[in-house]
């Protein structure tokens, strides 16, 4: 199944910008260290790097699920240049899904909301105290 264009365009932007000085300085979208001079010596490891990539995709995963119930998450954050098989080679990533906020129906949560912000007091049916 191929991606939305939106969310095709947000992997574009993910997998194209050089993450691994991202938390010494700020850089335009699409900032590449082989074509800064200014590029600072320090860097993250590669696994610091891939770490912090796995969770700009997260977050950006909520609001498109959110808007698009139909988005593979998986294929998401492969165009955006992520592994997303499991460390043993198995494909789908657990670890994918579970950084996702889901409602008790398994529907994405909105954008900025936790469960408890979107539940109803009280069971169905009765009203809040």
């Amino acid at each position: 199944m191929a991606l939305s264009r939106l969310a095709q365009e947000f992997a574009d932007e993910i997998r194209l910008h050089d993450w691994s000085d991202a938390p010494y300085r700020w850089d335009r979208a699409g900032h590449r260290r082989s074509m800064d001079s200014k590029a600072p010596d320090e860097t993250l490891t590669a696994r610091e790097t891939d770490f912090l990539k796995k969770n700009v995709v997260s977050v950006v995963s909520q609001v498109l699920l959110h808007r698009d119930s139909n988005l593979d998450i998986w294929e998401f954050a492969e165009a955006c240049g992520l592994d997303s098989r499991t460390a043993s080679g198995r494909s789908r990533d657990g670890s994918y899904r579970a950084a996702l906020r889901f409602d008790l129906d398994e529907n994405a949560l909105p954008p900025g909301k936790y469960l408890s912000d979107v539940r109803r007091p009280g069971k169905e049916g009765e009203s809040p105290q």
